[in-house]
């Protein structure tokens, strides 16, 4: 008799990824599609040439309404896969102080990351109680922890969706989900590169930004990515309400370059 194997990453049948227009939504994409994982694709912008495949499915909307969610669960429905597992990946960034955002800006901040995640929710738990349960991966941000200079209407949406999500593993367990949180550091896409170009000195920024990390560069989104392939396979099934922070070992400490700036003790 063959002997079972030890170690497995069996995905979803059906993977259901927001923000997959660019940067870590793309790439976490990309890695399902290339693993034969079916996938629908969510986002405001067209899909990006690298995601074509008969197993992606694009779909345009705004993650923050929820006529775009019930679209995507009657797109679930129609596929009707043995397996659902989720992504929430979509999110915008602002930069500023509190006193530089008005009500609007404030609101539509908090709409399209923590409410266009609780929306996602809302509307595929149903359909993988369904099926037995899924995983979902919610991606936060170290942001959501950790305090950043001009990033406080940002830091706190991505606050929410971490208890937002940490609360659903606990609703929703013995329904069979998993519900984990995904809080990549910087990552050279995306938000991080729309951060760098605000900065009046570009490069500047990337430099000090890349000295901060143990490694001394800023993390490619494809790591990060692999790191949400993880949460969705059967090989993380211990991990419910947990918290997997990809910065490449940013927060770890709170300086670790003391023997490079001079110091012997």
């Amino acid at each position: 008799m063959a002997e079972e194997p030890l170690f497995t990453n069996v995905l979803p049948e059906l993977v259901v990824v927001s923000g997959t227009a660019s940067g870590l939504g793309t790439k976490i994409a990309h890695l399902l599609v290339a693993s034969g994982v079916r996938t629908i694709g969510l986002d405001l912008a067209p899909a990006p040439s690298e995601l074509s495949s008969e197993l992606y499915t694009h779909v345009r909307g705004d993650v923050s309404l929820e006529e775009t969610w019930s679209d995507i669960a009657r797109s679930v429905t129609a596929i009707d896969p043995g397996t659902l597992g989720l992504v929430t990946s979509a999110a915008m960034l602002n930069v500023g102080t509190v006193l530089e955002f008005d009500k609007a800006a404030m609101e539509k901040t908090m709409s399209v990351n923590f409410i266009g995640t609780a929306l996602a929710f809302r509307a595929l738990l149903p359909l993988m109680i369904a099926r037995g349960g899924g995983p979902i991966v919610a991606v936060a941000s170290i942001d959501a922890t950790f305090a950043e200079q001009q990033l406080a209407i940002y830091a706190a949406s991505k606050g929410a969706v971490r208890q937002l999500t940490r609360t659903v593993a606990m609703d929703h367990a013995r329904q069979g989900i998993r519900a984990n949180v995904l809080s990549p550091g910087p990552m050279l896409a995306g938000l991080f590169e729309r951060h760098m170009k605000s900065a009046s000195d570009p490069d500047r920024f990337l430099a000090t930004r890349a000295n901060r990390q143990p490694s001394g560069r800023i993390l490619d989104p494809g790591e990060v990515a692999r790191a949400a392939l993880f949460l969705l396979c059967d090989a993380s099934t211990a991990l419910n309400g947990a918290e997997i922070v990809a910065d490449g070992g940013l927060t770890t400490s709170f300086d670790f370059r003391t023997g490079s700036e001079g110091a012997s003790v």
